[in-house]
């Protein structure tokens, strides 16, 4: 709503005047002018055609609101990291806290937001699981644990005893915040050398990108990165990178060369 607000506030001051009293002709105009000089990113022309429909909703104007376009987002393929650069990146930072943050968001596939709230008590160090709780869309799910993390895990745990939280924030038994891992992911990537352009959730697309690449099917996929629709997850077949098979005709693979 803050977004919504924001925007049309722009457009009142370029207008000098509420933008509900505008004609279609030149809200079409402020919209081509955006779009034409002014770059925007799909987030701001979202709010501020969502933000012009939900005030003519308010005022009783449900003609003008239909009459608006949608916005849909332009898609884009995701950057993935390569397996070296993966290592190097996790490499890289001087403290065990963030190497340990790093290596366990690749190597559960995990979303910003699950790392920051994730707790001691969801690794079970036995079972070899990491339990997500209630994270996007309400669900929860399990992940497999890996070796390297197991070991890794304990050894920070011993060293840095952390509180409730696997990753603690300043305050104790606070959770590390999300705009703190992405601190540290950006200062990381810099000191890695690494130049494609990336954030956290990078490290995420590299996790599904290098399963797809080792033969995980795509609907073990979509469970272990916990997508609601199958359309998400299948976006990663564009980006992975497989061997081609050698064509042939299926008559050869029915019999047996005994058979014939």
């Amino acid at each position: 709503m803050q977004n919504y607000g924001r925007c049309l506030a722009k457009m009142a001051l370029y207008f000098k005047c509420c933008p509900t009293t505008l004609p279609d002709a030149q809200i079409n105009e402020y919209l081509l002018l955006l779009r034409d000089t002014q770059n925007p990113s799909y987030s701001y022309f979202k709010h501020t055609v969502y933000g012009l429909r939900l005030a003519f909703r308010l005022i009783g104007r449900e003609d003008k609101a239909i009459r608006l376009p949608s916005i849909q987002r332009i898609k884009s393929l995701p950057t993935v990291l390569s397996r070296r650069e993966v290592k190097q990146l996790i490499a890289t930072p001087k403290w065990k806290k963030h190497r340990i943050l790093l290596a366990l968001i690749y190597s559960a596939g995990l979303r910003i937001s699950e790392a920051s709230r994730l707790e001691q008590r969801d690794i079970d160090l036995d079972r070899m699981t990491i339990h997500i709780r209630q994270s996007k869309y309400k669900k929860d799910r399990y992940v497999p644990l890996s070796g390297y993390m197991k070991k890794g895990l304990q050894d920070y745990y011993q060293q840095s005893c952390p509180i409730k939280y696997v990753f603690n924030g300043k305050a104790t038994g606070s959770p590390l915040s999300v705009r703190a891992i992405q601190y540290i992911f950006r200062e990381t990537l810099r000191k890695s050398g690494i130049q494609k352009k990336a954030n956290v959730h990078t490290l995420r697309h590299s996790y599904a990108t290098h399963l797809l690449e080792e033969s995980v099917d795509i609907l073990t996929l979509r469970d272990l990165l916990g997508h609601q629709d199958i359309q998400t997850t299948l976006d990663y077949l564009h980006v992975a990178q497989f061997e081609r098979s050698k064509a042939h005709s299926p008559l050869d693979t029915l019999y047996s060369w005994q058979d014939v």
